[in-house]
């Protein structure tokens, strides 16, 4: 990633405004700079020092600190079902990755487009920009709902009276909205993600084989296996055995990833079906000719996208690159309609 130094005196003599798009997630935050692209992908983890507060690390280099923390050190995940729950430790992490993006200011006051959880309440949107505030206190932040991101991010048109249907499985929460240009027509939000269904894989293990197993590996099992039990039907994993309190390696089988994913995937598929049944009628159309688009990291599922299509009775795709859809749709925003989007406080 080169710099912009030049970009930017060049955008100071123009007049131009500079700008970022920020898709600060529950497990992965991601940062669009304008005129640049996605130039920060990192873990939403920062390590901090327990007495002076300092920052340690962030994103990857504390991700790996993750359960091994040297003393005098905590690891801190500022971010609790998408929304911020350590208002202190989210600004630190943000003005990080900021940052790291090389990002300048131009002569005018910046743009950003931040994207929020469509049930985040009002006291959840403010600390969200109060984190960005913190971060870089120039910035004209406005906020943008994430499935209307996940839309523009595929191919919905900003001013456009088409409805797009997007289901958007993160880390902390699930987003299946229909969207019109860059606004929500209806929408359910749920309070969980892919950490929630890599908890019940971890317990399920647990449960079943008597293994106590990392977060880490629990995800593992969920990608690999998923609600069809994946290529082989099994995988191994590494944990501590229960009864003896020494390590083994298991074969766990597909079934029971599939059984401890089964009330998660079952509830995203309601979300879904409901959003159907309470869709205005003049928009079924359109949602039954482009289908249900699923976007975030949990789109990558295997299985997924067939059982929400049979659950609901409307075609599921996954978007491209589902993992970075929703700052995608964000940047998109920004360099092409942020006018549209609200005026913040």
């Amino acid at each position: 990633m080169g710099s912009d130094q030049g970009g930017t005196a060049k955008g100071r003599t123009m007049g131009v405004r500079s700008g970022i798009a920020v898709d600060l997630g529950t497990v992965n935050s991601l940062v669009h700079v304008h005129g640049h692209g996605l130039v920060v992908e990192e873990p939403s983890v920062i390590a901090l020092d327990r007495v002076s507060g300092r920052v340690v690390a962030v994103g990857h280099h504390a991700d790996e600190l993750a359960g091994r923390e040297p003393a005098g050190v905590e690891v801190v995940h500022p971010l609790r079902d998408g929304v911020i729950s350590d208002l202190g430790a989210a600004a630190d992490m943000l003005r990080a990755f900021l940052h790291r993006a090389r990002f300048h200011a131009s002569a005018l006051r910046p743009h950003a487009v931040l994207c929020v959880p469509s049930g985040a309440t009002p006291i959840e949107r403010d600390a969200l920009l109060a984190a960005a505030a913190f971060g870089h206190r120039r910035l004209d932040a406005r906020l943008v709902d994430e499935p209307v991101a996940a839309a523009l991010s595929a191919g919905a048109n900003p001013g456009s009276a088409e409805g797009v249907f997007t289901l958007d499985v993160g880390g902390g929460t699930t987003e299946a909205a229909v969207v019109v240009g860059v606004r929500m027509v209806a929408y359910r939000s749920l309070r969980f993600g892919g950490n929630a269904m890599d908890e019940a894989v971890g317990r399920a293990v647990r449960q079943v084989l008597g293994l106590r197993i990392s977060q880490k590996d629990a995800e593992r099992l969920k990608i690999e296996l998923g609600v069809t039990g994946g290529e082989r039907g099994s995988a191994t994993v590494v944990g501590m055995d229960l009864t003896t309190s020494s390590l083994e390696e298991l074969e766990v089988d597909g079934d029971v990833v599939a059984a401890a994913l089964e009330r998660p995937v079952a509830a995203i598929a309601d979300a879904a079906r409901e959003l159907v049944a309470a869709m205005p009628p003049d928009l079924a159309k359109d949602v039954l000719n482009s289908g249900i688009q699923i976007a975030g990291g949990g789109a990558l599922l295997p299985g997924l996208a067939q059982r929400v299509e049979k659950e609901v009775g409307v075609g599921a795709v996954v978007v491209d690159d589902p993992l970075r859809s929703v700052v995608r749709g964000a940047g998109r925003l920004l360099e092409e309609s942020f006018d549209s989007l609200e005026k913040t406080a």
